[in-house]
């Protein structure tokens, strides 16, 4: 690998990193209730390279409230409600998203206060 090229790896694992932390503080911010461990799994969760996820849209590099309550909200939805085990027992994306709305939108609105 050339020097350049490890340069700009780097360079991109930091500003990486810093997109992370400040996701996180945002988080933090406005969601005051959530645990701060949390915030920083979310933020690194949405924040990895290439991943896809709303951290890594412009929207999400630019702290836009509305991406950052996506995230949270995703990560409520993953890890505080049975929608993975409501897919993974074949209920499709759409059913299994209404069927934990209500739970996920009371833990978002108890971490937002």
């Amino acid at each position: 690998m050339s020097t350049r090229r490890l340069g700009r790896g780097v360079g991109s694992a930091a500003e990486d990193l810093d997109l992370q932390e400040r996701i996180a503080r945002e988080i933090e911010r406005l969601f005051p209730g959530c645990p701060g461990q949390r915030a920083r799994e979310i933020a690194r969760h949405t924040g990895t390279r290439g991943s896809g996820r709303v951290g890594r849209t412009a929207a999400g590099r630019e702290l836009d409230s509305e991406a950052i309550g996506l995230a949270v909200a995703a990560s409520v939805r993953h890890l505080d409600t049975r929608y993975d085990e409501l897919l993974m027992s074949g209920m499709g994306r759409v059913e299994a998203r209404d069927l934990v709305q209500a739970d996920t939108q009371r833990i978002v609105d108890r971490w937002r206060r």
